[in-house]
């Protein structure tokens, strides 16, 4: 188990160096801290609901291209219990560690931002559970002290990563997850 902790720790480490040198020539704003949460509760029911405060994001300002890394088992969860079948049952965190979305802000030029959000579509894909799907969304986009702030979300469906819920469970969680982001990026 340490040895599998070490090595996802290197893992991560060494993607996050190969974002970041791949965009090292150009202009890039980078939040080592960002929020990434997720809901998915049903009426009537327990909240299903989680917080991950360590996302890794990066922006490439000279031309919108955008990514992010989100560690699966950094999701926090307010029932242990939950979290724990989050890691174990339904996300298989040990074989699939990470959430990775790559992805492209249209249109997106740095100097047109000022301290109004400004609002940018987002084309990419989001890797999870080993599984890719395309998303599109708009996100907001503005100026905070040299800083870019990126608040937006979108939702997806467990299905479409082949996230299975077992019967019982079914009714209890919702068939659309509800994600939402939150980077504050330096450059």
């Amino acid at each position: 188990m340490k040895n599998n902790r070490t090595l996802l720790l290197a893992l991560v480490l060494l993607i996050i160096n190969v974002l970041v040198y791949s965009l090292q020539a150009q202009t890039k704003y980078i939040d080592k801290s960002g929020n990434i949460k997720f809901e998915a509760s049903e009426k009537l029911f327990e909240p299903v609901e989680a917080v991950n405060n360590a996302v890794t994001a990066v922006l490439n300002a000279d031309n919108g291209e955008f990514a992010s890394l989100a560690l699966v088992t950094a999701f926090r969860f307010k029932n242990s219990l939950m979290e724990e079948h989050f890691n174990e049952n339904y996300m298989e965190s040990e074989t699939y560690p990470k959430a990775i979305f790559k992805g492209e802000l249209r249109d997106f030029d740095l100097s047109n931002l000022s301290e109004t959000p400004k609002e940018f579509e987002v084309d990419g894909k989001l890797e999870l559970h080993g599984k890719e799907k395309e998303v599109k969304t708009v996100v907001r986009l503005h100026q905070l002290n040299g800083a870019i702030v990126m608040k937006g979300g979108f939702a997806v469906a467990p299905s479409d990563f082949d996230i299975e819920i077992p019967s019982i469970v079914r009714g209890k969680i919702a068939k659309q997850v509800n994600v939402s982001v939150n980077f504050k990026l330096q450059p």
